[in-house]
């Protein structure tokens, strides 16, 4: 258990599980995070042998970041907002257009204190997990509690890393 100032250990250990269990058996990842806000891919990389597993993240916190790096359509935006199942579903689909990626996961959320709405409050991540050569995306909306900001993220992290395990659906 190397000891990490950076992350939570609950973060690490599971981080470590996702570079394990894929390099065992020869996947690649990528990640493509907005309120996490590049959370995940840290994590990852604190991992000793990550670069044989993480292929890339991409950190499209704006909503052009979203369209120019990973081709989310703007009327999906426009209509639905950032924060929407079809949203994370083209970011998780984008990460692996543009990657060399066996999966992607992409995260979507309000980690407060403000943003957050009536339909939407503080505490809303959607989650999508894509697979190459696989049409279906799966997208999830979860609404997460926590104490704050950073507990938010946090939640979100751990749920993404979950989804990057093989065998994840």
């Amino acid at each position: 258990m190397p000891n990490t100032l950076l992350f939570p250990q609950d973060l690490y250990d599971l981080a470590e599980r996702v570079i394990t269990e894929n390099k065992a058996i020869g996947r690649k990842v990528a990640v493509a995070e907005s309120c996490t806000g590049g959370l995940v891919c840290a994590a990852l990389t604190e991992v000793p042998g990550s670069s044989a597993v993480l292929d890339r993240g991409f950190i499209t916190y704006s909503n052009e970041a979203k369209q120019e790096q990973l081709g989310v359509p703007a009327d999906i935006i426009d209509t639905l907002g950032a924060v929407s199942p079809a949203t994370a579903w083209a970011m998780a689909q984008g990460a692996i257009t543009h990657s060399r990626a066996d999966v992607a996961v992409a995260i979507s959320g309000i980690a407060g204190p403000d943003g957050g709405s009536e339909f939407k409050p503080v505490g809303t991540v959607v989650f999508a997990r894509a697979e190459r050569g696989e049409e279906d995306v799966n997208a999830e909306q979860k609404q997460l509690d926590g104490t704050g900001r950073a507990e938010i993220r946090h939640q979100a992290a751990l749920i993404a890393l979950e989804l990057l395990l093989p065998g994840s659906e």
